[in-house]
């Protein structure tokens, strides 16, 4: 890994949400802003090392991402399998893209990770009385080394298990908050955070904690898209957050469409049902209308070839077809099978109507999740001095242009146990929390209204969604310049309009986010002219690995246009602020 950013060495201009002034105020040694697999590791090891840890998160401890996996956890537990067949799977899958090292450190910590999250009170599912853990297949893997609970409900039970732990623990938490901006001392570090506390409890509206350590777990962005497997609450918060604070982002052109969600109509907004990988694992089919298995003959895998390839294939079929989805075929499981191993899906697929044992279920892509994020070294310390990213809202270079399924679970585990590890290094419980100083000039972003979360969502999926070319980016980019310059945004292009800035809350900062991370992702994609991953331009259909086997990395300059450059090859460089011990 190459390069090196300077730490800042003197107070800077800020960019920030426009906020009340924090009414309250506490220390901590850490604050931990997410409640999923990544952010409650991360809390669990720091607390265990006598940190004070503060985790905010923006519903309910057990409300984000994590609790709606299905699928399962990845790592190479099974007999004959070793770290090294999965780090290979997983370099096909990323597509030319991923940091090897960061894979392969992936993939060997991952089994003892588990280990150990099993005993924090994870219950897998046994293939045996002697209690060996079962495991599944799942597209691009070429062994079974999914492992899974309550047949399709793993999220759900390792974000029990988590939450559980936290609360034994007594871990300080503050549930219901947006977390708003990062605070800076006076040397330019990070001095923790401000966040909006919604509704009753011991803190209410805008506050701050201050902690010398900041642990973004904050999950994805998937309410970018109209239609999303991500729940309401990922919003790209925590991407946001790091770009106006000045640290940098890679790969946000790289957002995962899952192949098989739930299909409820062409017009279907918000979070939707998603069929799991796992379902085509134990067997099941993708066919069209006319019962065509269209998977055969396209990869040696067929259904269970790497999520990108099959997104493209359905994709593919849909507009030859001039049809709105396909089918996923199950019948042959029984209802027996269904309801042990998929209980989750079979009564989300009944809520609507659909019944498994006995029809087909109508599927197509949807925004799942991003592959890119806030860049991050091994030890998931941003470019920031004392920020760290782990999970969903981090570029590790894991995942490449393309994320293996059930990669996203354990990469979340092993970085989060990481992260505690290097604060614990460079800090010592007790020690002071620091001072946050005001920068030499504040600049406050403009505040979209709620209401144009929509205008971004219907955008960016007509512009930038399974399917994109230069035209189709062209037109999502001016969308997102109009409605920056009708909030008031002087550097938007085309501004001035009639400003219409709304009032600060937590919609109108939630849209705010969602255009902010828009803007890159769309700029990203028009930059890489080239289809590679999860990236599909119809104008450019052809992987490029002479120009393009690299990554693209932005920031947001103080005034507000972005910053882009162009990685030496496909290892993400070193994030280590000078100063800081490796």
């Amino acid at each position: 890994m190459t390069g090196q950013p300077s730490a800042p060495t003197a107070p800077r201009t800020a960019i920030r949400l426009p906020a009340p002034a924090p009414g309250w105020a506490e220390p901590a040694d850490v604050v931990v802003v997410g409640s999923g697999v990544a952010g409650l590791t991360a809390a669990l090891r720091c607390a265990a090392a006598g940190l004070r840890t503060v985790v905010v998160t923006k519903a309910r401890l057990d409300d984000g991402s994590t609790r709606w996996a299905q699928g399962g956890i990845a790592a190479a537990l099974g007999e004959g399998d070793t770290p090294e067949q999965h780090l290979d799977d997983t370099l096909v899958a990323g597509a030319g893209l991923c940091d090897a090292d960061a894979v392969r450190l992936l993939v060997t910590e991952g089994p003892d990770a588990v280990r150990r999250l099993i005993d924090t009170g994870a219950v897998f599912d046994k293939a045996d009385a002697a209690g060996t853990i079962a495991l599944t297949r799942e597209g691009g893997h070429h062994r079974r080394r999914i492992a899974h609970a309550g047949g399709d409900a793993t999220g759900a039970e390792i974000s029990r298990a988590l939450v559980e732990a936290v609360r034994a623990r007594r871990i300080r938490t503050v549930e219901n908050a947006l977390v708003l901006d990062l605070l800076t001392d006076a040397e330019g570090r990070t001095a923790g955070v401000t966040l909006h506390v919604m509704g009753e409890g011991r803190h209410d509206g805008v506050g701050a904690i201050h902690a010398p350590a900041v642990v973004l777990a904050t999950g994805g962005m998937g309410q970018v898209f109209s239609a999303t497997t991500n729940p309401a609450v990922s919003t790209g918060d925590g991407v946001a957050l790091a770009l106006r604070a000045g640290a940098e982002v890679s790969d946000l052109e790289f957002v995962q469409f899952h192949p098989t969600v739930l299909f409820l109509g062409a017009d279907a907004e918000g979070q939707q049902p998603l069929v799991s990988e796992a379902v085509r694992g134990e067997g099941a089919y993708l066919v069209d209308a006319g019962g065509t298995r269209f998977m055969v003959g396209r990869h040696e895998l067929a259904e269970l070839a790497p999520r990108d390839i099959v997104a493209k294939a359905i994709t593919r079929r849909m507009l030859e077809q001039d049809a709105e989805h396909m089918y996923l075929d199950g019948r042959h499981f029984g209802a027996e099978m269904w309801a042990e191993r998929f209980p989750t899906i079979l009564a989300a697929c009944r809520a609507h109507g659909i019944d498994p044992v006995t029809e087909p279920v109508p599927v197509a892509p949807a925004a799942h999740y991003a592959s890119g994020g806030i860049r991050t070294d091994r030890s998931g310390r941003t470019t920031l001095p004392g920020l760290y990213a782990c999970g969903e809202t981090a570029c590790t270079g894991v995942h490449g242009a393309n994320r293996l399924a059930s990669n996203s679970l354990l990469e979340g585990l092993v970085y989060a146990e990481r992260i505690a590890e290097a604060i614990v290094a460079a800090r010592p419980a007790g020690a002071p929390a620091p001072v946050p100083a005001e920068p030499a000039r504040t600049e406050t972003i403009p505040l979209l209204a709620p209401e144009q979360r929509f205008a971004i969502q219907r955008a960016m999926t007509r512009g930038a969604g399974v399917i994109r070319s230069e035209a189709s980016l062209a037109e999502a980019a001016e969308t997102l310049s109009a409605l920056r310059a009708q909030a008031g945004d002087t550097t938007a292009e085309g501004a001035p309009a009639e400003a219409k800035p709304a009032e600060p809350g937590a919609e109108s900062w939630e849209a705010t986010n969602l255009l902010c991370v828009a803007r890159v992702l769309v700029d990203s994609a028009r930059r890489r002219t080239e289809t590679r991953g999860c990236h599909w331009r119809e104008d450019h259909p052809d992987r490029d690995d002479t120009h393009w086997r690299r990554h693209l990395v932005t920031r947001l300059n103080q005034d507000r246009t972005l910053s882009v450059h162009t990685t030496d090859g496909a290892g993400l460089p070193a994030t280590v602020p000078a100063g800081e011990t490796p």
